[in-house]
């Protein structure tokens, strides 16, 4: 599905995003489509906000403990300076970086790297989250995954918070955070 066109000795790039809930496989998705970037003989970096410490202070890991070593940064910006002439470059949790994300990611696609981006596209409000919906529009192929809803088993697309917090950005596992289907979500 994601095979470089072949061009001759012109590079194309393109932007591919994963998004979807709370334990829907994201990252699961992004490490799988990096070692297969590897297998391939590519030359890869991969990315993190370095706010995510949930797992690892610097791989990227999955909720079922897959894991990939990253660089974690502080800002969007970071990644253009450390991902210049690389041919696959991966970014998790894409939701917490700044607003400059979508444009970085364009000028690294434009340079000819595939761009591969995980990160949730709703809050635990239901409203688009970040730069994700910069990035959904401007991408080149888009996957949405759905986790299990945790009320009813229906294919779930909300992230439901447990807790009373208000904060957008909360981090948080199944203690704070559970899939939910559309109805169930809304009943709350």
């Amino acid at each position: 599905m994601f095979v470089e066109p072949h061009t001759g000795s012109e590079k194309r790039g393109w932007i591919e995003v994963v998004c979807g809930s709370m334990f829907s496989g994201k990252t699961e998705e992004l490490i799988r489509r990096l070692k297969r970037a590897v297998i391939a003989g590519r030359k890869v970096e991969i990315f993190k906000p370095h706010i995510d410490i949930r797992y690892d202070e610097e791989s990227i890991v999955s909720h079922d403990k897959r894991s990939i070593p990253s660089t974690p940064v502080s800002n969007s910006q970071s990644i253009l300076v450390l991902a210049s002439g690389v041919d696959v470059i991966g970014i998790d949790e894409a939701q917490f970086f700044d607003d400059q994300l979508p444009e970085v990611c364009n000028k690294l696609a434009s340079a000819g790297s595939r761009v591969i981006i995980a990160g949730l596209d709703m809050d635990f409000t239901g409203k688009p989250f970040g730069p994700m919906p910069s990035l959904l529009s401007m991408a080149e192929y888009v996957t949405k995954l759905h986790a299990i809803c945790m009320q009813c088993g229906s294919p779930a697309s909300y992230s439901f918070r447990l807790t009373a917090s208000e904060q957008q950005i909360e981090l948080g596992e199944k203690d704070i955070y559970e899939p939910r289907c559309r109805h169930c979500f809304n009943k709350k």
